[in-house]
């Protein structure tokens, strides 16, 4: 048996020393504490520098890096059924739990989860094959209709809207419509050569459609994971080429229909290839995208520094990565903040996602015949069970601690930015640290600084 070792640690802030901690929120490695906040019966004073301690987290806060976009997941087709499942048999319950997930404001017993992320048309998290058209050869996109999604999905995200109006929705597509694709189905295969002309106005619709419901839409993606060919769910390769003609096409489009601040998002897939494809891709269309997407599935997070270092002033953000049921709670939340909540961030990426927000104990229901998710399912931030009862996962107490550090202050207010952060002393392995500084809406108004804190020191108990 192993237990959390207490560390007594110095925090110091460069240049401003007057800084003072007003509240700590912890999750423990045995569950004793969830997201709880402390409580601290007076605040916590920063000082100046001192003799090194056994680790020292020291700040600077003269060296401000990227602004935070925010931290969420996916609202798949199979989550929003989940979510309103859960309204239909428990209410209450349901309100609880998007409120615990989404209130953002300041004070608040919530994570204030703020970025959520749409397939367009079927993902391997839908009941069945459809696109948004499913008209073969409507180049015109006449049969176009956005309630082609489900009810439900727009039902849950107004509710989540209602909680939180600062939700950015970032809308991606696992594949174009079935019959602009070399297979004739939604599921592998890739783009018709002949469509590529045609399928920016099919995702530009995919944008309007959904602002005609009420969403406004911060970012969307040309493809979710160009070079993945999986045929037992919907899917489609693109190169960087093809990819860069769909999303200057795209960029275009939008700019002549009001939507010029709706991002264009490159790429969105795994670490191992952050040198290649989505370098190539800005060569061949860097003014097309704002930026790139990564996922957890292959490679280092370091990774994301090959993109930065080629592209400085493009946006990175981190969109998809998933648990599976089974594994060891603890371990997963120390490798979610060393590579994720804390890593991606330290490595330039503006968010930090999930990806299903909602499934049940099996990590269901899923795409027909799909064998993404094997064996034990994949684990989203909630899982509900048929009873009304829902547990929230390893994933989501670790992004909420990281959340937690960075929405607004102020209603209307910005999100915070990393600030520099180190640790000193000889124990320095034991944290990562995060820091960041949230501005406000006054001038006059003092700066809010937090800080995100993984202790990874255990000892055996005498």
């Amino acid at each position: 048996m192993y237990r959390l070792s207490i560390l007594y640690l110095l925090l110091i802030i460069r240049p401003v020393v007057s800084q003072q901690i007003w509240d700590i929120w912890q999750t423990k490695w045995d569950r004793t504490k969830l997201f709880t906040s402390l409580n601290p019966s007076a605040p916590i004073n920063f000082v100046t520098p001192g003799t090194i301690g056994d680790a020292n987290i020291v700040v600077d806060d003269l060296t401000v890096y990227q602004s935070i976009a925010g931290f969420g997941a996916s609202l798949t087709d199979s989550s929003a059924l989940l979510l309103s499942n859960l309204k239909s048999a428990n209410t209450a319950n349901y309100n609880t739990l998007l409120n615990y997930m989404f209130n953002s404001a300041d004070g608040a017993d919530a994570a204030g989860l703020n970025y959520i992320r749409i397939p367009i048309g079927a993902s391997d998290f839908s009941a069945g094959e459809y696109s948004l058209d499913d008209t073969s050869g409507d180049t015109s996109f006449n049969s176009f209709d956005i309630d082609r999604a489900p009810s439900y999905l727009f039902s849950v995200l107004q509710d989540i809207k209602a909680i939180n109006s600062n939700i950015k929705v970032h809308l991606v597509p696992w594949s174009p419509p079935a019959w602009m694709k070399t297979t004739g189905t939604m599921n592998g295969g890739t783009l018709q050569s002949q469509y590529v002309q045609y399928y920016p106005t099919y995702l530009l619709k995919a944008v309007q459609g959904f602002q005609s419901k009420g969403v406004q839409i911060y970012a969307i993606s040309a493809q979710n994971e160009p070079q993945n060919s999986n045929p037992t769910y919907p899917t489609s390769t693109l190169t960087p080429a093809i990819e860069g003609q769909i999303g200057a096409a795209l960029r275009t489009l939008l700019n002549n229909n009001g939507l010029s601040s709706v991002r264009v998002i490159g790429y969105e897939h795994n670490w191992d290839n952050a040198g290649s494809y989505p370098i190539t891709l800005m060569e061949d269309a860097g003014s097309s995208f704002a930026g790139v997407g990564f996922h957890c599935y292959a490679g280092s997070v370091s990774n994301q520094d090959i993109f930065h270092n080629a592209y400085p002033n493009k946006e990175i953000y981190f969109t998809e990565c998933s648990g599976t049921y089974g594994s060891d709670w603890w371990s997963d939340i120390k490798w979610y903040m060393d590579n994720l909540f804390i890593g991606s961030i330290e490595h330039n990426a503006e968010s930090a996602l999930m990806w299903n927000i909602a499934l049940d104990g099996n990590g269901n229901p899923k795409y027909p015949g799909t064998n993404s998710c094997g064996g034990p399912g994949c684990r989203p931030l909630v899982t509900i069970n048929s009873d009304g009862s829902y547990s929230f996962n390893q994933e989501f107490y670790a992004m909420a601690q990281a959340s937690k550090a960075v929405y607004p202050k102020d209603a209307g207010g910005p999100y915070g930015k990393r600030i520099a952060v180190s640790v000193e002393g000889n124990l320095n392995w034991a944290l990562r640290v995060g820091a960041f500084v949230t501005g406000r809406v006054s001038s006059s108004d003092w700066l809010r600084y937090s800080l995100v804190v993984l202790n990874c020191k255990f000892e055996l108990p005498s």
